[in-house]
């Protein structure tokens, strides 16, 4: 039996990607096409390879087999083929990162514009959301994390800043009518705009100062989910609807401007900066190491 293996990579395309959009998302293609290919290689071999729902696509137990012998095969095809990307002058082809909203905001600012300039021939896709998925699972080829969010069998390499504040601030209307807080547990009584990740968790807010650590779990008027509605609480605080805490470097232009005014300063916790990572295997894509070698440098 003679099967295409562009119709073979589709298949493990999309069972990775737990679907036909999330597949054309990481392969750079079109989903329709995907599905065709599926279908093809589905008939060719008789047999169902994945269950197609209207809010997921699970591999069947058939798919599964396949998808676990052939993912390996296709992994080396594809290092093989770098090999080759290596004798170009310039390194070509795509590179996909999954990243926090925060790393999107505050580190790869100053970096994604140098490095496309440097690598014309490189497609990069960013990917931020604040949950944490699998990178690989959802056709990465890396991802920037906080040291405290790396998988153990990942490489990682730093990034961006390597130390970093959380800082609470807000706006000088509100400081005057409420009050200005001298220690973190004064802002149990006050009206505070917090964060929570899609799981659910709110996580507290944790201070520290000259070796004591505080953790608080203040209420507020505004909860918003972490990462793409944060510039809402911003906006809020800017506005005196009360204190939030977030990134230094998220709130220093507005505290630069005036419009927030830091809180609590002396308080404000350091943690070590985020890192690139990424599987270990023998042979790095390309457009990664290029992307990794710019970052080094």
């Amino acid at each position: 039996m003679k099967i295409d293996l562009g119709d073979l990579n589709a298949f493990v395309t999309v069972a990775r990607a737990r679907g036909f959009r999330e597949g054309a998302r990481a392969s750079g293609g079109s989903a329709s096409a995907l599905s065709e290919a599926v279908r093809r290689l589905e008939a060719q071999l008789g047999v169902r390879l994945l269950n197609r729902t209207t809010r997921s696509v699970v591999p069947t137990e058939a798919g599964k087999g396949l998808l676990d012998r052939l993912a390996p095969a296709l992994n080396e095809m594809e290092a093989a083929l770098d090999v080759v990307n290596g004798f170009r002058d310039r390194p070509a082809g795509s590179l996909r990162l999954n990243v926090p909203v925060s790393a999107a905001r505050l580190v790869l600012g100053s970096i994604v514009p140098p490095f496309l300039a440097a690598y014309p021939d490189i497609r990069l896709e960013v990917v931020a959301e604040d949950s944490f998925v699998d990178m690989l699972a959802t056709g990465c080829d890396a991802g920037i994390r906080y040291e405290e969010r790396l998988e153990q069998d990942m490489i990682a390499v730093p990034i961006g800043p390597r130390q970093q504040r959380f800082a609470a601030a807000a706006s000088p209307l509100y400081l005057d009518r409420c009050g200005r807080p001298a220690h973190p547990r004064e802002l149990l009584a006050h009206a505070c705009l917090r964060g929570k990740f899609t799981s659910g968790a709110m996580p507290a807010w944790e201070f520290e100062h000259e070796g004591d650590t505080v953790k608080v779990d203040p209420v507020g008027p505004l909860i918003v989910s972490v990462g793409g509605a944060v510039d809402l609480a911003v906006d809020a605080a800017v506005a005196g609807s009360g204190i939030i805490y977030l990134f230094e470097d998220w709130l220093r232009p507005h505290m630069d401007k005036g419009t927030l005014e830091p809180v609590l300063e002396p308080w404000w916790p350091r943690f070590s900066g985020p890192f690139l990572y990424y599987p270990g295997r023998r042979l790095v894509p390309a457009p990664l190491r290029a992307f990794i070698d710019f970052i080094r440098t």
